[in-house]
């Protein structure tokens, strides 16, 4: 089949950037994001690409290029899906807040729902695309759930998850290390393969095309980001040790890095790792695990979620324990809220727990973040549930100048490892911060000596 006409349901993260760089590499295939958010979606829309929703480098332009020509936004679902050969499902997946699997399991209904109008609205045969990242067999309910409730037509069920890593996710979508299409070994489901193959033949060689059964395409995903969200909480486990034994975690990683057995990727000692996939996925696994009866599986996959959530807790305790176990009314000002750099995006982001600790501490915490604004930091903290909304914003305030959101403060965090952090001019920092003045740099980014140098009390994860 020749594709013409692709539909995606969901604006967010994934949708928005995969289908614009369709779009760009395949000017002769319409491609329709669609979404009932109509705030995004006029945010995708807006004249001035640099206010679309979503901040990656390089996307805004990539954006301008396809929007109007091949690539649209919409609020209109139903056509979209009517008129499109390939619908991509790219909505929300969290993990559950209620019932079987509360904390663990990922809540499908956003991909029932999906389904469902796919199954209602379709009049000839679609090839349904699963985006989001599900738990292995999903693709078994969403064809249930199609082939039972739909019009008689046919429908096809590939499995295509993403794999790309905030802040570089163009980059990782124009020059990918591989693409992954699972789908039925059936007739009919090699050509839908071969339809999807076709697409993403336009810009990447047919040797990182990757295709596979419905099943491992699904798990693949889950298991690529436990692997790499082991390796993040493996080093902090180490650095934990650095600390106590007088190593240095950076000289560790960087030992250890030149074993071509191990490789020198994932192993920048944090504060812990966030994101919208990492602790989903584990958990999602490790409630797979535990369906299936295999509980020692599933420990060995939690204990990663174990170490990063003590990672958290211990960045904030060396806070208050430095600062004479005490916070109560001091400014601590953070660096950062964003869970990486070059992203806007604050899911999981370690900044928001380490807040909310310091914060029940009584401190006084002041945001400077260059894509964060302060209604989304607010609304992180008022997520967690963990006091009122007024006592949150009597707590934390954010600014747009770095300089003021470090004056007369007590001490510093570096929460996101933003680039712009390391050429700040310390100097006339440290000369309007109260004394002693104190660096907590959890991102391993600053020059340790350079800072000790101008008068700072400087710690970092690991050394």
């Amino acid at each position: 089949m020749k594709i013409t006409k692709i539909c995606c349901i969901g604006a967010g993260y994934v949708g928005g950037p995969t289908m614009a760089v369709i779009a760009q590499k395949c000017p002769h295939i319409q491609v329709t994001v669609v979404d009932l958010n109509k705030e995004r979606i006029d945010a995708w829309n807006d004249t001035d690409t640099n206010n679309i929703p979503i901040y990656e480098p390089g996307l805004s332009t990539i954006v301008a290029e396809a929007r109007g020509r091949n690539l649209f936004f919409s609020t209109n679902v139903e056509q979209a899906i009517d008129e499109a050969q390939i619908i991509f499902i790219s909505v929300n997946t969290p993990t559950k807040t209620y019932g079987k699997g509360k904390g663990m399991a990922a809540d499908l209904k956003y991909i029932e729902l999906c389904a469902r109008q796919i199954a209602k609205i379709a009049k000839d045969n679609k090839i349904v695309v699963e985006k989001s990242t599900l738990p292995v067999r999903t693709a078994e309910a969403i064809k249930s759930i199609l082939d039972n409730t739909g019009n008689g037509v046919q429908f096809q069920i590939l499995s295509n998850p993403e794999f790309l890593a905030e802040g570089t996710a163009v980059t990782d979508l124009l020059n990918p290390d591989r693409i992954l299409i699972g789908g039925d070994e059936s007739i009919e489901g090699q050509k839908a393969i071969t339809s999807l193959v076709d697409v993403y033949s336009n810009w990447v060689s047919k040797d990182k095309i990757l295709t596979t059964n419905v099943w491992s395409s699904e798990l693949s995903k889950l298991t690529a980001n436990a692997f790499l969200a082991q390796r993040i909480s493996s080093i902090n486990a180490m650095s934990e040790l650095c600390e106590k034994t007088g190593a240095n975690i950076t000289e560790v990683a960087d030992a250890i890095g030149m074993d071509s057995r191990i490789g020198s990727k994932f192993l920048k000692a944090s504060v812990g790792f966030g994101g919208s996939c990492f602790q989903k996925d584990i958990l999602n696994l490790v409630y797979i695990a535990k369906s299936y009866g295999l509980n020692e599986v599933a420990d060995y996959w939690e204990q990663i979620i174990i170490m990063n959530d003590h990672q958290k807790k211990r960045f904030s305790n060396k806070i208050i324990q430095t600062l004479y176990n005490t916070v109560a009314d001091k400014k601590i000002t953070f660096l950062g809220w964003a869970f990486k750099k070059d992203t806007n995006d604050t899911r999981e982001s370690a900044a928001i727990y380490v807040a909310n600790d310091l914060i029940s501490e009584q401190a006084k915490i002041a945001v400077y973040d260059p894509k964060v604004s302060l209604k989304k930091i607010l609304a992180d903290l008022d997520y967690l549930e963990t006091r009122t909304s007024v006592e949150n914003t009597n707590s934390l305030t954010s600014f747009d100048n770095p300089y003021e959101a470090c004056k007369n403060a007590h001490a510093i965090a570096i929460l996101t490892e933003w680039d712009e952090f390391k050429d700040y001019d310390w100097q006339k920092i440290y000369d309007s911060m109260q004394k002693p003045a104190f660096v907590f740099d959890g991102r391993n980014l600053l020059n340790s000596q350079q800072l000790k140098a101008i008068g700072f009390v400087y710690q970092a994860i690991g050394s």
